[in-house]
């Protein structure tokens, strides 16, 4: 049969959901973005953003996407906790 399916290459493609939610900003839709960022794939990804913001020179712009981006890199940080079997 066929060889190994091409998306299970070893190379890692950037997320665009940074991009997405930079978007949203640009657009003046704070209020999507900070949906979205409660509901950010993982902490590189809000950092990924983090940097898109601060290089857009749109830092501070929005107190609320601001405050969601803390909260949530704070609790994707955070140890998950387990119950015991």
């Amino acid at each position: 049969m066929g060889g190994p399916h091409p998306r299970n290459t070893a190379v890692a493609r950037p997320s665009l959901w940074p991009e997405k939610v930079l978007a949203l900003l640009r657009a003046g839709n704070p209020a999507a973005a900070v949906a979205q960022i409660k509901v950010a794939p993982t902490v590189r990804d809000l950092q990924s953003l983090e940097k898109s913001i601060a290089a857009a020179k749109l830092a501070g712009k929005w107190r609320d996407v601001d405050a969601a981006i803390t909260e949530s890199l704070q609790a994707l940080s955070a140890p998950r906790l387990h119950r015991s079997p």
